[in-house]
């Protein structure tokens, strides 16, 4: 059972302060939609609102086309998976796993240890209830922990727990606020597998809440990426670290973090990086952001499209790769990173050429342009007689 999710306009404000202003997102069914951003955006406020778990003060929320904002969260056929896991101590796994079932399908006089199995037709209820916790247990792989307690697991076991016991409600949609955070990291990646097959396996419709932008950009779908109570872009894992709608978005995405470097226009929109030319173009004049992954920059001798060079501040080793810390020799007071293989960080080396200045080169197409309001700043094509790269305002695209 699966179902789209329509955000409209929410906004929810706690004192002064306001967490959310105005968002809005469709997510459709069976799509795997991750809320990524930094501590205190506003991503956990929002999932809790569809939950139904807090009021919104403004806006709507509709699951499959109908209104849910007047339901309380039992009503609203979702379910959530908590950060903390929620278990209850006193209970064996199956226990913790039948909650929900239990609490839908007997009365509160049914739920009594004693009585309640003595009350008429409760034996063939609570079958159902057993059958439908062993099912779901065999799909996440706990069948052999169903007497154990919470106490008794692992962190990877009781977070399968948590899932199981969203999964046997069958809901319409999953929210999961930060499910993996209290994971070691071999686990988290183990579990980043685990959550994309169940996904794959129930085609449900999944909205996720992380801090962690490899969750994000394994897992999803489509990403939304919220910044200060908005979200700033939604698009596929792929698209929102090539294409970034600004600044902001091509910081947070990306490991590590994208080198963004000071370039200028002159009047003609011809783009220098620390005074040296690159053959990229903007349609404005003055000050603009240029920027390069590190792993766009290799080692040149000064013929590339863009030429970057500076002094070696520290190496970080991640075995196959090497990052190359530098210091950037047209401003002093800026840094920039270079993802090299192993093999040429050794070459370097055993030439002796790491006390040197560096050269690293990059293509025109690696460089992500940035305006002075941190927008985007998107390719043209030019003139086929230019031999440049024109590049103008996304919202001059748009005639705005």
């Amino acid at each position: 059972m699966t179902a789209t999710v329509s955000i409209s306009s929410i906004e929810k404000s706690f004192g002064a302060a306001r967490m959310l202003k105005g968002v809005s997102v469709d997510v459709a069914a069976g799509e795997f939609l991750t809320l990524v951003g930094p501590s205190g955006c506003g991503k956990s406020t929002l999932l809790r609102i569809l939950a139904g778990l807090i009021p919104q003060d403004g806006g709507s929320i509709h699951i499959d086309g109908a209104a849910v904002d007047h339901l309380p969260p039992r009503a609203r056929d979702v379910a959530m998976v908590f950060q903390s896991y929620a278990l209850y101590p006193h209970m064996s796994v199956h226990d913790n796993i039948a909650t929900p079932l239990k609490a839908r399908r007997l009365n509160s006089l049914a739920r009594l240890p004693v009585l309640g199995s003595l009350m008429p037709g409760q034996k063939t209820v609570r079958a159902g209830i057993d059958a439908a916790v062993k099912q779901v247990a065999a799909q996440v792989e706990i069948e052999a922990l169903l007497d154990r307690r919470p106490a008794q697991l692992s962190g990877g076991q009781r977070q399968r727990v948590a899932l199981a016991r969203a999964m046997v409600r069958q809901p319409r949609v999953f929210l999961m606020d930060e499910p993996l955070s209290n994971l070691d990291a071999r686990l988290r990646v183990h579990m980043r597998g685990e959550l994309s097959e169940l996904h794959r396996r129930l085609g449900a419709t999944f909205i996720y809440v992380t801090h962690d932008q490899v969750e994000a950009m394994t897992m999803s779908s489509r990403v939304a990426l919220m910044m200060d109570g908005e979200i700033v872009q939604v698009a596929p894992p792929a698209e929102i670290y090539s294409n970034p709608s600004d600044v902001r978005v091509a910081r947070f995405i990306g490991s590590p973090e994208i080198n963004l470097l000071p370039g200028r226009a002159d009047p003609r929109g011809y783009v220098t990086l620390a005074g040296r030319a690159t053959p990229l173009r903007v349609g404005m004049t003055g000050g603009l952001t240029i920027g390069l992954r590190p792993e766009t920059l290799a080692i040149g001798d000064g013929s590339s499209d863009i030429v970057v060079d500076g002094r070696l501040q520290r190496i970080e080793r991640l075995g196959h790769d090497v990052l190359l810390h530098m210091r950037h020799a047209g401003d002093d007071q800026r840094s920039f990173t270079a993802r090299v293989s192993a093999m040429d960080f050794d070459a370097l080396r055993m030439a002796g050429r790491l006390e040197a200045s560096l050269m690293f080169g990059a293509r025109a197409t690696a460089a992500l342009m940035f305006g002075a309001d941190g927008k985007r700043l998107m390719p043209l094509r030019d003139e086929p007689s230019a031999g440049n790269v024109t590049y103008t305002s996304s919202r001059a695209l748009m005639g705005a």
